[in-house]
């Protein structure tokens, strides 16, 4: 059994889609990793590719997240003008709220 490279937590699962594997650690860490790499090469391809905790990893997918909420499909998303968005007080029927 695997282990997250980051916080130890055991491996959960393991997801085969359309031809790539993904292996689910219980802290929902998922890295894809070759299918046809046996548990000793997965754990060192981890190993090597997050030395020192992951800190790199963790503030690229950070980085990744700002990026599509400010300027990618979620930030269209967030701010389409083509109908109320649930968050939008303003957007209420009239006299809700009220009473």
């Amino acid at each position: 059994m695997l282990r997250c490279p980051f916080c130890g937590a055991e491996e959960t699962d393991r997801l085969d889609l359309e031809g790539k594997r993904f292996v689910v650690f219980a802290c929902m860490f998922t890295p894809q990793v070759d299918p046809s790499w046996s548990d000793e090469s997965i754990a060192a391809e981890l190993a090597s590719a997050h030395p020192g905790g992951g800190a790199r990893y963790f503030r690229g997918m950070c980085d990744r997240l700002h990026l599509y909420v400010t300027a990618g499909e979620g930030g269209r998303r967030l701010t389409a003008t083509d109908g109320p968005r649930e968050h939008d007080p303003s957007s209420a029927p009239s006299g809700a709220g009220s009473g």
